[in-house]
């Protein structure tokens, strides 16, 4: 117990401080796992970001999302604590770090029998509170060769986005991630990868860059969860999302003819049902059409017709909205959240003006989809 609770301590007051305010070797800032402001839904912000951006001055965008064989279980430690080192943390923090990843041995009982003990120098520790975080801080030198491409992670799943202007630079991409897969006993699954070109519906020109020989084409793509289209479309994603949910309707109904009183259903209907409409939806609320979302209403209303959810209760609409302005207000008031680096300048006023909902710059008006841009110019009119 002891143990566990110094192994938070470490991660807390050392290391996150250590990764926000990264050496220049290392770059944490497109790694959105495991760290207090990261989260699916910031990853997918970012990501939609960065390809409405390049959308904007390119006629397609090709996003690569790639795969790690067993990345969690290959990481070599010594490579780890050699980045560790790195990190601006007291000789006692990086030395008890050392001992925590050393002499780690294993053996397996069956039928009686034990085996051999062996040591482990590979691997993170599943299970405690340093794991996490370490493949974090193992990732910070994994960048892009071609430095007008981006690159998103989210713990081992990786995305790249190359834009028209650097359709050739793709197979470098992957030779490059390749390479700091193997020096870092990592392998990178090339059958289990795939790329997207991603096109405006506006865009008539024909967008059909060659395909690369060693990883696959599709027209939908599942980043994190929710699937996209090759024109950013989701609704795919809730068709899947609302015949997942209408399975879980039917749990619900036997859970109710088994005795479940009504207060209880609500608690399950909300952490089941309600958490898997609402799923990252700040992220990709702006990308659905009306129609779309009137399928989740009528969800919903369904749902009430059931007495799974209350009559008074918000819509979908504005519960989506009220996550929105959760997400908005914390990185408004966090320099530090991950998201922050989208926002603009703020504009230093010399005087007093009516009550704004932000003090921030309005530049040109990006993509109307974006969560951001959403935001920002929300109310403003």
């Amino acid at each position: 117990m002891l143990s566990r609770i110094l192994e938070r301590i470490i991660v807390r007051e050392f290391l996150y401080p250590a990764i926000t305010s990264s050496p220049v070797a290392l770059d944490f800032s497109n790694q959105f796992a495991f760290r207090p402001t990261g989260s699916t839904t910031a990853t997918l912000v970012a990501i939609l970001h960065s390809v409405t951006d390049l959308l904007s001055t390119n006629p397609y965008v090709v996003v690569m999302a790639l795969d790690f064989s067993k990345a969690f279980d290959t990481l070599r430690h010594a490579t780890l604590l050699k980045k560790m080192a790195l990190l601006d943390i007291p000789d006692a923090v990086f030395n008890w770090l050392v001992n925590f990843f050393l002499e780690r041995k294993h053996c397996t009982r069956y039928g009686g029998e034990i085996s051999t003990i062996l040591d482990i120098n590979a691997s993170i520790i599943q299970g405690s509170a340093v794991g996490p975080i370490s493949y974090v801080i193992n990732t910070g030198d994994l960048t892009v060769c071609t430095s007008s491409n981006r690159i998103h992670m989210y713990a081992d799943d990786t995305y790249i986005i190359v834009p028209a202007c650097n359709i050739q630079s793709r197979q470098a991409e992957l030779d490059h991630v390749a390479k700091w897969a193997h020096a870092n006993n990592l392998k990178l699954n090339r059958e289990k990868s795939a790329e997207i070109v991603i096109t405006s519906k506006r865009q008539r020109q024909d967008c059909n860059p060659p395909e690369l020989p060693d990883i696959r084409r599709t027209t939908s793509l599942t980043i994190l969860g929710v699937s996209f289209t090759n024109h950013l479309s989701i609704s795919d994603h809730i068709t899947n999302v609302i015949t997942k949910c209408a399975q879980s309707l039917y749990a619900l109904k036997v859970l109710r003819s088994h005795g479940l009183s009504e207060d209880n259903l609500a608690v399950v209907f909300k952490s089941v049902v309600l958490a898997k409409i609402l799923y990252a939806s700040p992220a990709w609320w702006g990308f659905a059409n009306s129609s779309d979302k009137q399928r989740l209403e009528a969800f919903l209303r369904r749902c009430t017709r059931l007495h799974f959810y209350r009559q008074e209760a918000p819509t979908v609409t504005e519960l989506v909205e009220d996550l929105e302005e959760q997400l908005f207000t914390n990185v408004l008031a966090n320099d530090h959240h991950l998201l922050s680096y989208i926002l603009p300048e703020r504009n230093n006023r010399m005087y007093n003006l009516r009550p704004r909902r932000h003090e921030l710059i309005l530049a040109t008006k990006g993509d109307a989809r974006n969560f951001f841009t959403r935001q920002l110019f929300k109310d403003v009119y």
